[in-house]
């Protein structure tokens, strides 16, 4: 039976990929390197923000761990500009968190930082709906690599009555990278159509959904 729900959140929860686009897009300016919009969402939209500059740099090899540490330092910066003082919730997110969290344990597995989520959880108000909050930082890897929903997991099953089996488990995803996490780590997954057309998702999710608004936990547990 279904006994956890996972949700990625960029995408998923918060409607953040266009101000994660802007802020990459306005630090990697003052490094003289132009960001489109579409390779943003076709090429690095998976990838924590370490994972996002790491990758961009790949072809020039110009930046140390150091320099790539500064550029996430200033990102954050931003996004925090970018969010201040308004929701970035989807709608009907917090409904759709509400009525999950009512039915089961519920946590994120996330390639955002840590405080970036905790932020926008807390002043939404729904902090206290989520078990376990696994972030960029918790994993030496980062999706579509398995181990943030293996975490995730892990740290839902003393929720669970101490054990947890990861096909018990839904994964709520807006991505290939996350879904193809959520599967390799064994969890059923559920795609939302936020960021791409179902088309482009359907082939790595048990089901496609259009948006978060309209989960429907019965659903979800007859995928398991």
């Amino acid at each position: 039976m279904l006994r956890a729900i996972v949700f990625d959140f960029d995408g998923v929860i918060a409607n953040s990929e266009p101000l994660h686009f802007t802020a990459f897009r306005d630090v990697l300016a003052g490094e003289g390197i132009a960001l489109a919009e579409a390779d943003y969402y076709a090429r690095y939209l998976g990838y924590d923000d370490v994972g996002v500059f790491r990758a961009i740099d790949a072809a020039r090899g110009a930046w140390a761990r150091a320099d790539i540490d500064r550029l996430v330092a200033r990102k954050a910066v931003r996004m925090e500009e970018l969010e201040r003082d308004v929701s970035v919730l989807f709608p009907g997110a917090a409904d759709a968190i509400r009525r999950a969290a009512a039915a089961v344990p519920v946590a994120i597995a996330s390639g955002a930082l840590g405080f970036e989520i905790r932020r926008v959880l807390e002043r939404e108000q729904l902090a206290r709906y989520f078990t376990a909050i696994v972030s960029a930082e918790d994993t030496p890897v980062s999706k579509p690599a398995p181990e943030p929903y293996l975490r995730a997991v892990s740290l839902l099953a003393p929720a669970c009555g101490g054990s947890l089996a990861a096909a018990d488990c839904v994964a709520i995803e807006d991505s290939r990278w996350g879904l193809e996490s959520a599967r390799a780590a064994g969890l059923r997954t559920v795609a939302v159509t936020s960021s791409y057309e179902a088309a482009a998702l359907a082939d790595v999710a048990d089901l496609v959904i259009d948006s978060v608004a309209s989960l429907d936990v019965a659903a979800l547990a007859r995928l398991v």
